[in-house]
């Protein structure tokens, strides 16, 4: 079975000087006859046509390419921004631990003098640069989205459930929680 595509329409004539001269008086008597033909003019006018198109497909391009490079570059920024975020965040977790010992050394009174001044200034450094803040402390309201409760008493004395003990102050920097506070919670009966 032939497919339909590849079977010619009609057999292809060999061309032969009688066929070749033939198709030439059939061009006269069609020149004769008055068909159109494309003169110069319209050959110019069809190639400025075809040059137009090219032009304008030129100019999609380039607003597209143009489109790509903005957003690429809004995406970079974004990109930046996030990165310089996290880096933050993640130096400001290591620093987590030596300012519980800076909140323990306090407690018992161990921080006097230039050592006692160099660690405000550290604390408050990071609290005006950073917007780094602590937070926790005993008769706060439990959120646990701010709190991470490690135990719980019942209690007759509170309505909702509340920090009964603060075990580890929490952080937070520009409003986004760091570390939770670790505390213990007072819980209605």
């Amino acid at each position: 079975m032939m497919d339909e595509e590849n079977t010619p329409l009609q057999p292809e004539e060999p061309v032969t000087p009688e066929t070749d001269a033939a198709d030439q008086e059939v061009g006269k008597t069609a020149q004769e006859d008055g068909e159109p033909t494309i003169s110069e003019a319209d050959q110019a006018l069809l190639k400025v046509a075809e040059l137009e198109e090219q032009l304008a497909r030129r100019n999609a391009d380039l607003y597209n390419l143009r489109q790509e490079y903005n957003g690429y570059v809004k995406r970079s920024k974004a990109d930046g921004l996030v990165q310089y975020d996290a880096g933050i965040a993640k130096v400001l977790d290591t620093l987590l631990p030596v300012l519980d010992d800076i909140m323990l050394a306090r407690q018992h009174d161990d921080l006097t003098g230039p050592t006692g001044t160099i660690l405000e200034k550290l604390e408050a450094t990071l609290s005006t640069n950073f917007k780094m803040e602590r937070f926790g402390a005993e008769g706060d309201v439990f959120d646990p989205n701010l709190h991470e409760a490690l135990m719980a008493t019942p209690s007759a004395d509170v309505t909702e459930e509340q920090v009964g003990q603060l075990i580890q102050p929490g952080y937070m920097v520009d409003g986004r929680v760091i570390r939770p506070a670790r505390v213990g919670v007072f819980k209605p009966e």
